[in-house]
């Protein structure tokens, strides 16, 4: 009996031995995998964001950095949305996190081609990339993906056809491929979509009938025909019978009732003539009313044709250095005509002057001045600087043309102070192409910017139908801009924006916001500089034509506050006795009604509120009366990145606990972001 029991203790005693070193083995292989991702992590870091804040020493390890998430012990979810991620995502980096289910990178400057090694993360299935760059064909990985749930890239410059191969993901519910170049016919895609668009592309032929249910926001701006869109050429349009029900049911429906049944429902009862009668005269006159008030408004439209009279042969496009050629005129440019003609020119006579364009704009733009004037435009706004136009031309491209007044410089001090504005050249500024000078008219020629203005977005619409700006949204613009004028600052010692405000704010189609109206303080006359009454000014500015880098931060403080209370600086009076919003602010922050200070629509976060008061903590330091108390612009923005950091972990760790209660269905993963990433201000 000894013996036995000597036996099975030493067997189990080997069992337990073995147990072990299985377990080591596995821990050690989980540790492995897990150093590998951060390897990878630190690669793609490296290539495409050198400002987001990983340390591969970092004690808490690779599952405590920014926008990463572990699940069993294996990088899980890397979310990185608008961390000015910039260039192209190389082999070897995010295909070798094959642990991978959620991958979002959107509202970034990513561009190039995806690598082809993506589709070793096999388990992805949430993807969004939406607002890059990305360019090239159809990303070929994304069909290597079977358990691919939502696919998200529109915003980007791909292009191609849209392969037949994507009906072979059969648990694909979100497709979003919007806003690129595909072209070709849409292949038979048979999965009930959730989401579905592939708008403004270069799409024809006919919507196949499986998606012919979607909404006709999904195919516009393309050359697609059928289902929400219209009956294709050739094809028969379906009319309703009068009960309802289509006109091929009606002949059916009507034999069983009997002949004589069918003859009388083709017969129309006195009643229902005079109806017709009656319905026909009020048809009429009210067609008659609208003609009459759309004649009496026409003379009132924003619209404008700038059409020229025959020009003089177009001379060559001359690009801009620092130190551009003479333009020599004939005779100076006609004056423009009256701005509320419905058909005023923008300029009458060209008279031999050229648009000069700066840097590789000529090759991007490819048009000339007599091409801008025959462009159809729309007034956009009457600024401080001029009027501004967006002008179509016959190509087809859009850019926003501002027509300067009151500049008080000769063309050779104009040329040299537009070359300073003209070489700036960044991601988060609105970039000067050309300018066109003459005695009578001084145009600048930007890139349009189709989202608008940053003041429109937060006081344009405070009705029902307002779409919320979220705190994400508000933060990532209040990071962009910063950027934007630590950048101006970062060129000289003396350089300064000079005319910060929500309004010269402006966002792309993908959200990302850009400063523009740059430098242009120094172009005109004390008549046309920003007034004091606008409340973006800093004390100590007298004269608004020169502004020091000390008063764009007092500037950049308002905007702040602006962004977090909602409220216009502008505005004739936030309380009864008028106070400006920086005195406003402060005061409410001492009586320690600090919540009362945010805008309605931001008190929803409370799982951010941390980050908010530091936010508003920054925009009260910015507004200092001394300007040696306020701080740098390259310090508001390593603040601003601290504070975005800060509410991303926050997020993350409320969207860990929620995928932990609803458990690891694929269409309760990441929910959230895929209605983010159809609405960039949905809470």
């Amino acid at each position: 009996m000894g013996t036995c029991w000597r036996l099975v203790t030493r067997r189990r005693g080997r069992l337990a031995v073995l147990v072990a070193l299985a377990m080591s083995v596995v821990v050690v292989a989980m540790a492995d995998d897990l150093a590998g991702d951060a390897r990878a992590l630190l690669a793609f870091r490296d290539a495409v964001g050198r400002s987001v804040a990983w340390n591969g020493t970092d004690p808490g390890g690779v599952c405590t950095w920014t926008g990463v998430t572990c699940e069993n012990g294996r990088v899980a979810v890397l979310r990185l949305p608008g961390a000015a991620l910039a260039g192209q995502v190389p082999t070897g980096t995010l295909g070798k996190l094959t642990a991978l289910h959620t991958l979002s990178l959107r509202i970034n400057a990513l561009s190039g081609a995806l690598p082809g090694d993506l589709a070793s993360a096999a388990a992805l299935r949430n993807v969004f990339l939406n607002g890059n760059k990305f360019s090239g064909e159809f990303p070929q990985a994304f069909l290597a993906l079977p358990d691919l749930v939502r696919l998200v890239i529109g915003g980007n410059d791909l292009s191609g056809a849209i392969p037949p191969a994507l009906g072979n993901l059969t648990r694909l519910k979100v497709l979003l491929l919007e806003s690129n170049r595909f072209v070709g016919e849409i292949p038979e895609l048979k999965q009930q979509f959730q989401q579905f668009n592939v708008s403004f592309n270069q799409l024809n032929g006919s919507i196949p009938a499986t998606l012919r249910s979607m909404q006709r926001s999904a195919f516009l701006g393309t050359g697609l025909c059928g289902g929400p869109l219209g009956p294709c050429p050739g094809e028969a349009s379906p009319s309703p019978s009068p009960d309802g029900q289509p006109a091929s049911q009606t002949p059916a429906h009507n034999a069983g009732k009997g002949g004589e049944s069918g003859k009388k429902s083709k017969k129309l009862s006195g009643g229902a003539i005079a109806g017709i009668a009656i319905g026909s005269v009020l048809g009429a006159a009210l067609l008659l009313f609208l003609l009459v008030c759309l004649c009496c408004r026409s003379g009132h439209t924003k619209t404008r044709s700038i059409e020229m009279p025959p020009p003089a042969p177009a001379p060559a496009v001359v690009t801009a250095g620092r130190k551009p050629p003479e333009v020599t005129s004939a005779a100076a440019v006609a004056p423009m005509a009256t701005v509320d003609h419905p058909h005023a020119p923008l300029v009458q006579s060209t008279s031999g002057k050229k648009l000069i364009f700066f840097g590789s704009a000529a090759s991007v733009m490819p048009f000339d001045l007599e091409d801008l004037l025959r462009a159809s435009a729309e007034v956009l706004g009457k600024g401080t600087f001029g009027t501004t136009y967006k002008a179509v031309l016959e190509s087809g491209a859009t850019v926003a043309v501002k027509r300067l007044k009151d500049v008080i410089l000769s063309e050779p001090e104009f040329r040299d102070r537009i070359a300073d504005i003209g070489e700036l050249q960044d991601e988060f500024i609105v970039p000067l192409r050309a300018y066109y000078y003459s005695k009578d008219e001084k145009l600048l020629v930007y890139d349009f910017m189709p989202m608008g203005s940053l003041s429109a977005l937060l006081h344009g619409n405070r009705g029902s139908s307002r779409m919320p700006l979220n705190w994400e949204t508000r933060s990532s613009i209040a990071l962009a801009a910063a950027r934007g004028i630590e950048y101006i600052h970062s060129t000289s010692s003396s350089a300064s924006h000079g005319n910060l405000k929500s309004s010269n704010v402006l966002l792309t189609k993908s959200c990302q916001a850009r400063v523009s109206d740059n430098g242009l303080t120094a172009l005109v006359g004390l008549s046309s500089s920003p007034s004091r009454a606008t409340g973006y000014r800093a004390p100590e500015v007298t004269d608004p034509r020169r502004v020091s880098q000390k008063a764009d931060v007092y500037s950049f403080g308002v905007l702040l506050l602006e962004l977090l209370t909602g409220k216009a600086p502008s505005q004739a009076a936030l309380n009864d006795e008028g106070v400006d919003l920086p005195r406003w602010v402060q005061s409410v922050v001492r009586t320690e009604w600090t919540a009362e200070v945010f805008d309605m629509e931001l008190l929803r976060y409370q799982n951010v509120e941390e980050q908010m008061v530091q936010l508003l903590q920054l925009a009260i330091d910015c507004v200092a009366q001394v300007p040696d108390a306020r701080p740098s612009m390259l310090h508001v923005v390593l603040r601003i990145e601290e504070i975005k950091k800060s509410s991303e972990r926050v997020e993350g760790k409320d969207q860990e606990h929620q995928a932990s209660n609803l458990g690891e269905g694929d269409d309760q993963t990441s929910k959230s972001e895929s209605v983010e990433a159809l609405n960039p201000f949905a809470p």
